[in-house]
This record gives structure tokens, C-alpha cells and sequence, in this order.
């Protein structure tokens, strides 16, 4: 830890002396200034703000003892320790500045050892008083946060807690309340950032609220429109891009008062539900004049579990996006929307059955149905994820009814279609389904029109080429995740069915 000393004495070789003399880094300290007596010595402690300051006792225009008693008659609580140097013939002096709770005293002339075991018990001192001042400033941050978040919250406050969060108040002319929210993944690393801001303000206090949900609350002057706050502007511009939005309360002039700033950044931010931008701070003056509804048409999702009922695809992307219109339309409150659309999500996972490896509660896991309204979900957020949840389980129903209606055969080639990847043969797959292997292959040719050996290869290819075209993996990674042990062999199968190598196919992409 490393403090700032001034030096005063009216004798430049003095000051140059205890310069040179004192190897002052190696002790912890860094030299911010000198000069020459005791009237401007106060001054450069003022503009210098010292954490230690050392000057000689007889010296003209004001000495050093005068010095420091219109120093802590003026300023009793700034925490600067002093040291006084004099001679032996000026014991009298020293004995002055024990009471003035000086004591500390290098000996003039200055013998550079016994200056530096004082300057390193002064060091000490200074990292104690630094480290006790660090921890009361640490807890009266924390109580602190405490009376914020009780007024926050409207949660009860002794008589005490009031009058210190008055106090607290007083600080600032007017207060405001800032959410903050994002998904989960994201929010330790924003509680981080906002954290390591917010702590180096003052007047800015970080409340950790719900799950996923933080607030700032800040203070500024009273301007009629309430001040945005650095901390805020900042996180925000580190995490550009990321899914996190915030909003801003209606300024309150008391923090006795900042639950209502609470309740209107909450209000705020229900509208960025609507809205796909993350970038930027919605502000409740921005929305107070557009109120949600609580009234809508049921038979809008009817229609979407209708459409996946009739195994209708089409329908159901229709249903879903006639919804999702209304739903903007119409300015439904997010919580309405959001509770709709889980419960028709839990009505058409509830109609897959019996599916292998897709029953209703792995789809609900999947889709995180229960965790929708955690983190940030805009209203195309959640109709796509409806989307996709319909979309799985319309599919899931049509093997399922294939399954019925075709026999053994729909289920091997599903089989094939999840396992291909894996090494594979005709004889495994016959003792999979109890059938002999050879009457097993004409089943597949009757059915696919193709042997199994040359099914196993398209979709392989198929599922490369995929690959190839997002341009994300190495040509050897591609052979070994759909299921090719040699690349040559890959290659072979590649070129057989495109006409072209896998780098020539991509030359040909990009």
C-alpha cells in the first residue's frame, strides 16, 4: 500500500536531503509535493490532499506546529497524520506537538536509518487506520444498502433506520431507481460490473432484488428530468449486444419515497418485452401514457393447439404468428401473454406420448417452460420458442402415427436415422429388431428403395454438407462427427455423390 507524503522545511537542502537520503518507494511512500513554510504548506495540503505530512517547526511566515492546529481546527476529520523534524534545542517544540496528538518526529539534521525506522512504524500506522477506515466505510455502505432496499421494498424500518436513511437522503436533491435484468447466465457477470462501478460513486447503491433482476439507485440534483447515471451508461456499453435490458423509475426527491421510483421502473420495464433492441434504458416517462390491457381472445391459442392436434404444420406457424399479432396489437399485459403461452406449451407437450427419447417432461426441460419468465424474453423470443416446441412435437406425432400405421419397419428406419453416425451394420441392426439380415435388407430396398449400406452413406453426406456450408469445422472434424473413421473413406462417398471434393464444394459455397 502505497501513501502520499508533502515536505516542508524553509531550508532547500533540507527538502533536497530528505529527498535523496530516503529511499521512500522502497518504505511505501511517493514524494507529491514541497515547499517552504507553514502558509503554504496548507495550501498544497488542499491541493495535494497527503496521506502524510512532514515539516520542520521553526519556520517563517507560519511554523509547522501553527501549521497543523489551523489545519485541525479547519479540517478535524481529514485523516492526514503529520510529523515534525526539529533538533535537540527545540525539545520545547516537540513537546508542543504531543498535544497536538503529534506523535511521530524525525531529528534534525536527518540520519537517513533512524528516519527510515520511524517512517516504516508510520507506515504501518497509516495501513491499520487505512484498513479500519475501509472496513467502517464497507459496513456503512452496507447498512446503508440495507435502508434502501426495506424503503425499496416497503418493508418496515425502525424509527432509527429512518432517521439514517433520511440522512443518507440528504445526500442528494432527488433519487432514482434503475432495473437491470438478463439472462441467467449472463447476471453474475453483470452484478460484477455494475458492482465494481457503482462502489467508486458516491450516492449510487447496487440492490439485489429477484432472480435475475438487480436495481441501482442513484442520486442527482433536482433538474425535473432525473440525470442517467455513469454506472449505467457503462454497463450498458460493455454489455452491447448481450441480452440485457434496463429501465428507469419516476425520480423521486426522497429515498423514503424510492418504492414508488420502484414500482415505475418496474411498470417500464415490461414494455421491452415488445421490444427486440437490448441496447439503451427505457425510462417510465416514455410509457407512462401507454397502460397495458388484461383482455384478450382465448380462441387465439385454441387455434395453435388445434393446428398441432391436426398434425398441421402450416396451420399451426399461421396460428402462432395470427397470435403473436394480436397479442402486439392489442398490447397485452407480458404476464398474460407469458402465462398463455406456457400453458398451451404444457397442453401440446402433454400430447406426445410415447415417443422414444422425447417424453413430455424431456420436452419440457428442453424448451425450459417453467423458467420462461426468468431472464429476458421478448414476445418473439417466446412465440419462436412456441414455434419450435409445436413444430417437434407435430413431427414426434407423425412417427408416432407412422409407427402404427407401418409397422416395424417406420421404426427401423427411425432407428437408422438417430444412429447412423455410429458404426452401424445390417447384422446388429437385426438382432436389434429380431429379424435375420438378409430378409431385414429387402425390407429396407422395398421400403427405401435403397440398400441400408448406401442409406447409412447419404445421410452421412447429407449431414456434412450441412456442415460444410456453416464453414465451422475442419474437414476431418466433419468426417468423424457423421460417423467416417478414415477420411479417405469419407472422401470416396463425397465425391461419389457430388461430383467434387469436400473443399472444391466449399470453394464453390464461399
Amino acid at each position: 500500500m502505497t501513501f502520499n507524503v508533502l515536505l516542508i522545511d524553509d531550508e532547500p537542502g533540507a527538502l533536497e536531503g530528505l529527498a535523496l537520503w530516503i529511499d521512500w518507494e522502497r518504505l511505501g511512500f511517493i514524494i507529491c509535493g514541497t515547499c517552504s513554510n507553514g502558509l503554504e504548506g496548507l495550501q498544497k495540503i488542499v491541493e495535494y490532499k497527503p496521506d502524510l505530512v512532514i515539516t520542520d517547526v521553526n519556520m517563517p511566515l507560519m511554523d509547522g506546529l501553527l501549521m497543523i492546529e489551523t489545519w485541525q481546527q479547519e479540517y478535524p476529520d481529514s485523516g492526514v497524520k503529520f510529523v515534525v523534524m526539529s533538533g535537540y534545542s527545540e525539545f520545547e517544540y516537540a513537546r508542543k506537538a504531543l498535544r497536538h496528538g503529534i506523535n511521530h518526529y524525525i531529528l534534525k539534521p536527518v540520519i537517513g536509518e533512524e528516519a527510515e525506522e520511524e517512517l516504516s512504524r508510520i507506515h504501518e500506522e497509516l495501513v491499520q487506520e487505512k484498513n479500519r477506515f475501509n472496513l467502517g466505510v464497507i459496513a456503512m455502505r452496507e447498512e446503508a444498502i440495507s435502508l434502501i432496499k426495506h424503503s425499496l421494498l416497503e418493508l418496515p424500518l425502525k424509527d432509527s433506520g429512518l432517521v439514517k436513511l433520511q440522512a443518507i437522503s440528504s445526500a442528494r436533491e432527488a433519487w432514482s431507481c434503475c432495473l437491470i435484468q438478463s439472462e441467467p447466465s449472463l447476471m453474475a457477470s453483470v452484478r460484477e460490473t455494475i458492482a465494481s462501478l457503482s462502489v467508486q460513486m458516491e450516492g449510487e447503491y447496487v440492490i439485489d432484488l429477484e432472480p435475475n433482476r438487480i436495481g441501482l439507485v442513484y442520486g442527482h440534483s433536482a433538474s425535473g428530468e432525473s440525470e442517467s447515471s455513469d454506472t449505467l451508461r457503462e454497463l450498458l456499453h460493455r454489455h452491447a449486444g448481450q441480452r440485457l435490458i434496463a429501465s428507469e423509475g419516476a425520480t423521486e426527491p426522497s429515498l423514503l419515497n424510492i418504492h414508488r421510483c420502484y414500482l415505475t421502473a418496474k411498470e417500464a420495464i415490461e414494455h421491452k418485452f415488445y421490444d427486440t433492441d437490448y441496447g439503451g434504458c427505457i425510462s417510465y416517462r416514455e410509457i407512462r401514457d401507454q397502460p397495458f390491457h388484461y383482455h384478450y381472445q382465448i380462441s387465439l391459442m385454441d387455434d395453435v393447439i388445434r393446428s398441432v392436434e391436426l398434425l398441421d404444420k402450416a396451420g399451426f406457424r399461421e396460428a402462432a404468428a395470427i397470435a403473436a399479432s394480436a397479442f402486439r396489437e392489442l398490447w397485452i399485459a407480458p404476464g398474460i401473454v407469458k402465462k398463455m403461452v406456457i400453458h398451451v406449451l404444457y397442453k401440446i407437450i402433454g400430447l406426445v406420448k410415447e415417443a422414444e427419447g422425447a417424453e413430455p417432461q424431456n420436452l419440457s426441460s428442453k424448451y425450459n417452460v417453467a423458467g420462461l419468465t426468468d431472464g429476458v424474453t421478448h414476445l418473439d423470443d417466446l412465440i419462436g420458442d412456441l414455434i419450435r416446441c409445436g413444430e417437434e412435437c407435430i413431427e414426434l406425432l407423425l412417427v408416432q402415427q407412422a409407427r402404427q400405421s407401418q409397422g416395424v419397419i417406420q421404426e427401423i428406419n427411425h432407428y437408422i436415422h438417430l444412429h447412423y453416425r455410429e458404426n452401424l451394420t445390417i447384422k446388429r441392426l437385426a438382432e436389434l429388431f429380431y429379424l435375420h439380415p438378409v430378409y431385414l435388407g429387402q425390407l429396407l430396398i422395398r421400403k427405401n428403395g435403397i440398400g441400408f449400406s448406401e442409406l447409412i452413406h447419404n445421410l452421412r453426406i447429407d449431414e456434412a454438407t450441412a456442415l460444410l456450408k456453416q464453414n465451422k469445422l475442419k474437414n476431418s472434424e466433419i468426417a468423424d462427427r457423421v460417423g467416417y473413421s478414415h477420411y479417405n473413406q469419407f472422401l470416396k462417398h463425397f465425391e461419389k455423390r457430388w461430383g467434387m471434393s469436400p473443399n472444391e464444394f466449399k470453394s464453390g459455397m464461399f
